[in-house]
């Protein structure tokens, strides 16, 4: 038996994937300073990522991820893009 799930139309319209975000320099500085790090220390997310391929985001900038958890709520994470 083959179970086989319909494909979204566009894959950033995905129900498990979380929001992407580009952060602007200026919002990137004072996040980078509010959570005392630097870019380095933010975990990575590939330039060709399909999810970010939209954002058209180069190497360096950091991308905001926006997920909805039913014990959570509302939870941010942060990328960098490498």
């Amino acid at each position: 038996m083959t179970c086989v799930a319909e494909k979204p139309e566009k894959e950033e319209e995905h129900l498990l994937l979380p929001g992407h975000f580009l952060v602007d320099e200026k919002d990137a500085s004072a996040l980078l300073e509010k959570l005392n790090a630097a870019k380095e220390n933010l975990p990575g997310i590939l330039k060709m990522d399909p999810a970010i391929k939209k954002l058209k985001a180069k190497r360096g900038d950091i991308i905001r991820l926006e997920r909805n958890s039913p014990t959570a709520g509302k939870t941010t994470y942060y990328r960098v893009v490498r």
